[in-house]
């Protein structure tokens, strides 16, 4: 009788080395939709590396393809996204069994959605992308209901790359078969491990590895997620009073992450500077309805 296979190995890597620029003391996530127009949340400290083992080589070279094919990626930080779905998935790379299971196995190991399958297997079944990149200058994604999510990443084709995130002390090298879940509201890039932490145009100008493949998805968070993450939503005096700074609107240098025009940004955890047009009259968190298709 034979055993089932291993389940893939989990690195949980801290993301709360935070460098904070004077004079806040803290960073923190506004949001641009009226359920939290008048909280925010502290980043997730934790980044989650799980290393898959039930994609094969030659499917992860497939997958990469069909992607490419469907992308222009030609200069530095050029960052493009194609639609795809789990049958198109299962048809590009036919050895691969069970692919959405897997896929969906491999996020509950993180554990950021709670210990059941069933919100995984959700998340999977609602959206998946093909992203490219070549190379990535420093951004963050917090438009719409972003600030209510976290991101995955299953690399498929990259070659001497980390995925960095400057003001968390995070530098991840990258292999193909590495599926990364991080909080996108923290400034995030693609490097070369010789430029030491910054994204420099040079190194992805030439070359067989200027480009980079990705399978990608969301993951949201209701209310009581978000707490259990140790990040939950309060009200946005909380984070004044912590001395926080809005990553909903800070900009920053694509080479080293540096955030810009910091006078800009001393307001905003004030009610006046919310970012939804039309508030509501109760604008406590409450839990979220089941999410959507976008």
């Amino acid at each position: 009788m034979s055993s089932a296979p291993p389940a893939p190995a989990c690195r949980s890597i801290a993301a709360d080395a935070y460098k904070v620029p004077a004079p806040f003391r803290a960073f923190a996530v506004r949001s641009e939709e009226a359920l939290h127009a008048m909280h925010a949340r502290a980043p997730f400290g934790r980044v989650q590396v799980v290393r898959t083992d039930f994609i094969d080589a030659v499917s992860l070279a497939r997958l990469a393809a069909t992607g490419r094919s469907r992308m222009t990626l030609e200069q530095f930080s050029d960052i493009d996204y194609a639609p795809t779905t789990l049958n198109e998935l299962c048809t590009v790379a036919p050895a691969v069994t069970g692919l959405a299971a897997g896929l969906a196995a491999a996020l509950q190991i993180t554990g950021v959605l709670g210990a059941g399958p069933a919100a995984y297997h959700r998340s999977v079944a609602t959206r998946i992308d093909f992203l490219g990149a070549c190379g990535a200058g420093f951004h963050n994604d917090v438009a719409r209901h972003w600030s209510r999510c976290l991101f995955w990443v299953l690399a498929l084709e990259l070659t001497d790359v980390e995925f960095v995130m400057p003001h968390a002390g995070v530098r991840l090298p990258l292999a193909p078969g590495d599926l990364v879940v991080f909080d996108p509201a923290m400034a995030h890039g693609l490097c070369r491990p010789s430029d030491g932490g910054q994204a420099v145009a040079s190194s992805f100008e030439h070359g067989p590895h200027r480009r980079q493949m990705f399978l990608t998805g969301e993951l949201l968070l209701d209310d009581a997620q978000w707490a259990a993450l140790g990040a939950p939503w309060l009200a946005v005096e909380e984070h004044e009073r912590r001395g926080a700074l809005d990553l909903t609107v800070a900009a920053f240098d694509e080479r080293s992450g540096a955030i810009q025009r910091l006078r800009m940004l001393r307001d905003g955890m004030k009610r006046s500077t919310c970012h939804v047009d039309q508030p509501p009259t109760d604008s406590r968190p409450k839990t979220d309805p089941e999410p959507t298709p976008p």
